[in-house]
């Protein structure tokens, strides 16, 4: 008995060790919404995505897709919703709103977060600015009203950005 709890005991010691070794990897991806629709008749507070924007966000569903985003971030607009609802379906997991006015706590909650992969979507004037905030320098400008194409791919570990990649699509 007395070597059968030794055994356990070395066993939870070498959990807990390893645990706290393995160094903490995440990937985050951000992206701007897709092409929104613009017809006279359109709510221009909050549109839909276009025809074409459904289009884009299914490219996107398909390039993010492959990185497989444990967790799905969108600001409370259809067309940023619409960008990635079939990603987060696919994932089978849910669409959490963000507050763009409040980077820092959507920053703060994914580095908190035992979620390795993350995929946020925003708007031309916000993802720029959420990027410089997790790659903490300020590398990225505003995005130009018709610029759609656009994905930020930022790998950390251990909260240190170790590399950033910026696609098109």
């Amino acid at each position: 008995m007395k070597i059968y709890t030794s055994v356990i005991l070395a066993f939870v010691l070498f959990v807990v060790f390893c645990g706290t070794a393995i160094a903490q990897k995440k990937t985050i991806i951000l992206v701007r919404h897709a092409e929104k629709e613009t017809s006279p008749t359109t709510d221009a507070s909050d549109p839909p995505l276009s025809a074409d924007g459904v289009k884009r966000a299914e490219q996107f569903r398909k390039i993010a897709g492959k990185y497989r985003p444990g967790a799905v971030f969108s600001t409370n607009y259809k067309r940023t919703r619409g960008t990635v609802e079939a990603l987060a379906k696919k994932r089978k997991v849910d669409v959490q709103t963000y507050d763009p006015k409040n980077n820092a706590e959507l920053v703060d909650r994914i580095m908190k977060s035992k979620t390795k992969r993350f995929v946020i979507a925003g708007h031309s004037n916000t993802i720029p600015g959420l990027a410089n905030m997790i790659v903490k320098k300020e590398l990225f400008k505003n995005l130009d009203d018709a610029e759609y194409g656009t994905i930020w791919v930022i790998r950390m570990k251990d909260g240190r950005v170790t590399k950033t990649e910026i696609l098109q699509y």
